[in-house]
């Protein structure tokens, strides 16, 4: 299937990064006012198996995960159940990393939460990084492993910084994961689609495939000249040749799609769910337009609130604060960008773009199936431009 979206600028935009081959296919949605106005369906989701993207195409969400757990772990706040002050250690008793001079310090659950915790991801140190050395997974690696053992790993890694001194991306989100579980006495599947998925009514979203998505859920790509390369999904341990590059000298990503599949592999709340576009914007709406059915205001307004000061956001560049559950713009000409003070929004590796502009009442979402390009390449810069050159 192949729509236009209505909008010349963005099919534009769409229409040169498949021309290009810098994305295989990707779902587009574009509301303001929580009406559709722009509305794409491009590209290929299978481009060996020549099979054309669908609307209701399910993809691996990545990070896109991370604020749906944010709001389910912000629901249960509410609820009295947890309290962001309080230290891991209380439902965790024996995560306690430490510093290189042996030092355990707290750590709360604000702090997993805005990435302030002292944690890394190992696609953010060295190949030869502690969190490589301990065998941390990224939450998109390692078919099987547990979470007690990925615990044990992080534990062992130690602390890359002081909790609170710097925002540093991390696994945090995955520790969090662990604490819901606890707090709950249930699985992360169990948790999100209560406070989230359920009231929500997004059918696709979850953190296991189910029977009748198999035939829905598209083909991995990453990056690649002269067309992106279609990312191995056979074995339990295939990782794409030598990791994706993400940052210069840094370890690059490893994905592996059979993850998904493997049913003993730890629910990542950083990483693991999957689910269709037109879900993944119900779900930001509700957020835009202050959180019914699933929070309260006050939370909604937190999640859009800078929660990290002054501190460097380092994958989002100049410009960019933290909020609970995405990066919050500050300073649209640093940022270089046209959105509004205030946007909230993330990507997912995989291949995702999303964002909320509440003074332009909008919400976009693009889903594609080619990692690096659909969360930060070109294309992504380009779809945004085009949209606001459409709204003036």
């Amino acid at each position: 299937m192949s729509t236009h979206s209505g909008l010349h600028a963005v099919d534009a935009a769409i229409d040169l990064a498949l021309a290009e081959k810098r994305i295989v296919g990707a779902v587009v949605l574009i509301a303001q006012d929580g009406k559709i106005i722009g509305h794409r369906v491009a590209g290929l989701a299978d481009r060996e198996r020549g099979i054309a993207m669908r609307e209701d195409a399910v993809f691996r969400l990545a990070s896109l995960t991370k604020p749906i757990v944010t709001a389910a772990a912000l629901r249960l706040a509410e609820r009295g159940a947890i309290a962001l002050s309080d230290p891991v250690t209380r439902f965790l008793p024996t995560f306690r990393p430490a510093l290189p001079s042996g030092e355990t310090p707290t750590i709360t659950l604000r702090q997993l939460m805005t990435h302030t915790a002292g944690l890394a991801y190992g696609f953010m140190q060295p190949p030869d990084g502690p969190y490589h050395r301990a065998g941390v997974s990224d939450g998109m690696d390692q078919p099987g492993l547990t979470m007690a053992d990925e615990l044990a790993r992080i534990v062992r890694a130690g602390l890359a910084y002081p909790p609170g001194e710097r925002w540093a991306y991390s696994v945090a989100m995955d520790v969090l994961g662990a604490v819901l579980e606890t707090v709950e006495g249930r699985g992360l599947e169990a948790i999100v689609a209560e406070h989230v998925t359920g009231p929500l009514r997004l059918a696709s979203m979850g953190f296991d495939l189910k029977p009748a998505q198999h035939e829905l859920l598209v083909a991995c790509y990453a990056d690649g000249r002269p067309e992106p390369v279609r990312i191995p999904h056979e074995g339990s341990r295939v990782h794409f040749p030598d990791g994706l590059p993400l940052y210069a000298g840094l370890a690059g990503i490893h994905l592996v799609p059979a993850r998904l599949s493997d049913r003993a592999s730890f629910r990542s709340a950083g990483a693991g769910m999957v689910g269709n576009a037109a879900d993944m914007l119900t779900f930001v709406e509700a957020i835009r337009t202050g959180g019914a059915p699933i929070l309260s205001g006050d939370s909604v307004d937190a999640m859009l609130t800078v929660q990290t000061g002054t501190l460097p956001i380092v994958n989002r560049g100049p410009g960019w604060a933290f909020g609970f559950g995405g990066a919050l713009l500050v300073d649209p000409a640093a940022a270089q960008t046209p959105q509004s003070p205030g946007t909230f929004g993330w990507g997912g590796v995989w291949g995702h773009a999303w964002f909320i502009d509440p003074v332009r009442r909008l919400s976009v979402v693009s889903l594609s199936n080619t990692a690096l390009e659909g969360m930060m390449g070109r294309y992504v810069r380009d779809l945004r431009d085009a949209v606001y050159a459409e709204l003036r």
